[in-house]
C-alpha cells in the first residue's frame, strides 16, 4: 500500500509498483472455506434430515439461546403477524407499503410470458414458464433486523406465481421485530418460523414435521447460512452465495465528500467484513473525503462496525482516468456500484459487471436498499461476473414445448436418425425411425 494511510482506511493508488497485489488481498473474500464451520454444518444438516423438529428445537434453543419445547412454539401464526403491522406507527406502515408498491411494480415488469410458434409443416415450439410450488426465504436476524429483505425476497416470489412461501428469521434471545413481522404479514408470507442458522436451511431442505420443504431457498445470511446453502444445492435450487455487502463509489471530484462517506458508511456498518472502496482520479478530492470519514465516523451509532469494516477492507483509491476506473468496476464486479459523476449515462456501456448500478450524485445506495424499486439481493465477492440481482426469473422455471405434426416427425426423424446412428445409440434412431413416413 502507499505509504499514506490513515487507522481508519487505506489509501491505494494504480500507480504504486504493488498496487494489483494489495487489490487482490482487499477482495480477498471467502466466506464459506473454513473445515471446522463445514463440519459443524454438515453435523445440523444430518440431524435435521433425521430428526426433523426435534432437531430444529435443539439446535435453535442452543445457537439462540432459547428454552422452547416444540416446533409450534417457533411458528408465528398469520394473526401475530397482522397484529405486529397493526401496531406500528403511522409513518413505519405507510413506508413499508410504500416499498412495497414500488418493489412490486418494478418486479410485474420482469415477468416473463410463455411462447410458442408453428413452423411450415404444423410444428409447434415454444416455451411454457411456470412459478415454483414453494419457495423459502430466509431473513437475517442477529446484528440487525431487515424488514426490507423480507419485501426484497418475497414480493418478487408472489409477482412470480410462487404458491406458498416460507419464511424462516432468527431471533436471538427470543427477541422478536416487530418491523420484520409486519413486512411478511404486508408481503403475504404464508408460514413464518423463527428458525436460523444451518438449522433453518435444513428444515427448508429436506422439510421436517412443521417446516414444509421447499423448491428454492433464497435471502442472504452468515457463514452458517452460506455454508449450508450451498450444502444443501441440488436438493433444492439458492439464489446464490452471499458474502458481505460491499460498495464501490466512484467519484468525478465533484460531490460533497460528506455524502460519499456516508455512503461508504453504508455498507460498512452492516458488519466488520463489510467493504466499501471510493476512486477517484483527484487526489484532492480522496483528501477531503478521508477527512470527512474521520469527522462523521464518531457520530454513528454503529461506529465500532463500521470502524472495522473500513479498516479492514475499506480503501480510497487513485486512478488517472476515467478509463481506468472503468477498468477498476469490472475488475471488483461491485455489488453496489455508485458513480457519482456527471454524466453517468456516458459510462454504461463500458461497465460490464456490477450488481447494481446507482447513477449520480443524487442515487444514493442506501434508496435501492429499501423503496427505489429493483431488488437489494445482489451477488457479492466478484459474482456480479455471472450472476444477476434476485428477481422474478429465480422463482420462475421453463419447460420446453415440442409439439411435432406427422410430416415434422418425418423430417426431424431423419436427421436425429444419422445423428443417432452416428452415436451408437440404435433405440434413438429406431424410435424416430418408425415416424418416418416415406
Amino acid at each position: 500500500m502507499s505509504d499514506k494511510s490513515t487507522a481508519t482506511v487505506a489509501r491505494l493508488s494504480t500507480t504504486d509498483a504493488a498496487f494489483h497485489q494489495h487489490l487482490d488481498v482487499l477482495l480477498d473474500w471467502e466466506g464459506v472455506s473454513d473445515k471446522a464451520v463445514q463440519a459443524r454444518v454438515e453435523e445440523i444438516l444430518v440431524d435435521v434430515k433425521q430428526r426433523g423438529d426435534r432437531a430444529v428445537v435443539e439446535a435453535t434453543n442452543r445457537f439462540d439461546r432459547l428454552s422452547v419445547e416444540q416446533m409450534d412454539q417457533l411458528r408465528l401464526s398469520p394473526e401475530q403477524l397482522k397484529h405486529a403491522f397493526d401496531g406500528l406507527p403511522a409513518e413505519q406502515r405507510d413506508a413499508l407499503a410504500a416499498a412495497a408498491e414500488r418493489i412490486k411494480r418494478y418486479h410485474e415488469r420482469q415477468k416473463p410470458s410463455s411462447w410458442q410458434y408453428e413452423e411450415a409443416d404444423g410444428t409447434v415450439l415454444g416455451q411454457k414458464v411456470t412459478p415454483l410450488d414453494r419457495a423459502g426465504i430466509y431473513v437475517p436476524g442477529g446484528k440487525a433486523s431487515y424488514p426490507s429483505s423480507v419485501l426484497m425476497n418475497a414480493i418478487p416470489a408472489h409477482v412470480a406465481g410462487v404458491r406458498e412461501i416460507v419464511m424462516v428469521v432468527p431471533t436471538p434471545d427470543g427477541v422478536l421485530n416487530d418491523l420484520v413481522l409486519a413486512a411478511a404479514h404486508l408481503a403475504g408470507v404464508d408460514y413464518v418460523f423463527t428458525i436460523g442458522g444451518a438449522q433453518a436451511i435444513a428444515a427448508l431442505a429436506y422439510g421436517t414435521e412443521s417446516v414444509p420443504r421447499v423448491d428454492k431457498i433464497v435471502g442472504p445470511g452468515n457463514i452458517y447460512v452460506a455454508t449450508a446453502k450451498r450444502a444443501v444445492f441440488g436438493q433444492v435450487g439458492i439464489d446464490m452465495i452471499a458474502g458481505p455487502s460491499e460498495i464501490m463509489v466512484v467519484s468525478d471530484g465533484q460531490t460533497d465528500p460528506d455524502w460519499l462517506a456516508m455512503d461508504l458508511f453504508s455498507q460498512a456498518e452492516h458488519d466488520e467484513d463489510a467493504q466499501a472502496i471510493l476512486v477517484s482520479w483527484d487526489a484532492a478530492h480522496l483528501d477531503a473525503v478521508e477527512a470527512s470519514i474521520e469527522r462523521l465516523l464518531p457520530t454513528l451509532e454503529r461506529e465500532k462496525i463500521a470502524r472495522a469494516s473500513l479498516q479492514r477492507r475499506g480503501a480510497l483509491i487513485l486512478c488517472q482516468d476515467q478509463a481506468e476506473a472503468v477498468e477498476m468496476i469490472n475488475r471488483v464486479a461491485p455489488e453496489h456500484l455508485e458513480l457519482s459523476v456527471e454524466a453517468p449515462d456516458q459510462w454504461l456501456d463500458g461497465i460490464r459487471h456490477a450488481g447494481a448500478i446507482f447513477m449520480g450524485r443524487h442515487t444514493s445506495e442506501a434508496l435501492g436498499d429499501y423503496c427505489a424499486g429493483p431488488n437489494h439481493v445482489l451477488p457479492t465477492s466478484g459474482t456480479a461476473r455471472f450472476s444477476s440481482p434476485l428477481g422474478v426469473y429465480d422463482f420462475q422455471k421453463r419447460s420446453s414445448i415440442i409439439h411435432c405434426s406427422p410430416q415434422g416427425a418425418s423430417d426431424l426423424g431423419k436427421v436425429a436418425s444419422v445423428l443417432a446412428r452416428g452415436e451408437s445409440l440404435t433405440a434413438h434412431a429406431r424410435s424416430a425411425e418408425y415416424r418416418i413416413n416415406d
